[in-house]
């Protein structure tokens, strides 16, 4: 957030802050791409979960359903080799690339933000504040409904992969593990897919408050993804 501080240096200095640059290249990149992988993984598991009547003809001629899979562990790699990038550039980045990764959890101050961003996306509070990177409530809910829950789901898919793919395989070593430590191959799927309706539900909140802020608080979020530049508008 632009301090009061930070206001004052700029008013004296004959000037106002009206962009600053916040996401560097490959969190812009990551995001964007990322985006495509979960779009195509939960379109293509709620599929893989419900199928498609049965198609006409041989089986043979028709290998829908192994489309829908191919697509669906493609975009599985791309997700799952993204977010180990992400998690590099965490480390190598700027602080803004840290913040779905670390909370202030012990800072009464972010609190007290989180608080505050909960009552104005309840129409509670009339003027909003001004955010550099993600405002703590964002912060809050990136950590646990992307980055906690995109872990979970990485490793309950590969164990489900680890399936077909057979005893002994890479995913069988490194994943075979949690299908028994979840109660079975069910109950992990049941898992998997509860979290594919998480992140999707997700999805359409971090959307709508993207929109809503890009118009009611007067700074650029959407663009801000595309360009990396935050925009303060008077």
């Amino acid at each position: 957030m632009l301090s009061h501080r930070d206001m004052q240096e700029a008013e004296r200095r004959g000037r106002q802050v009206r962009s600053i640059y916040v996401y560097e290249a490959p969190v812009r990149l990551w995001h964007w791409v990322n985006a495509a992988a979960v779009t195509t993984l939960a379109v293509t598991g709620y599929f893989i979960g419900k199928p498609l009547p049965t198609m006409p003809g041989e089986a043979a001629e028709n290998f829908l359903l192994g489309y829908i899979r191919f697509a669906h562990f493609a975009a599985a790699y791309i997700f799952a080799i993204g977010l180990l990038g992400r998690i590099y550039w965490a480390f190598v980045g700027n602080k803004h690339a840290r913040q779905i990764f670390m909370l202030p959890i012990l800072n009464k101050a972010w609190w007290s933000e989180v608080f505050f961003e909960v009552r104005w996306y309840m129409f509670l509070e009339k003027h909003p504040k001004k955010y550099v990177g993600h405002n703590p409530m964002a912060q809050l809910m990136m950590f646990f409904f992307f980055t906690v829950l995109a872990v979970g789901m990485v490793f309950t898919g590969f164990a489900l992969y680890s399936e077909g793919a057979g005893v002994g395989t890479w995913s069988d070593q490194l994943f075979g593990w949690v299908l028994p430590l979840l109660g079975g191959s069910l109950q992990t799927h049941n898992l998997h897919r509860l979290g594919m309706w998480i992140m999707m539900s997700f999805a359409v909140v971090h959307i709508y408050a993207a929109i809503r802020e890009d118009i009611m608080s007067r700074q650029s979020l959407i663009s801000t993804m595309i360009s990396g530049w935050r925009m303060f508008k008077d």
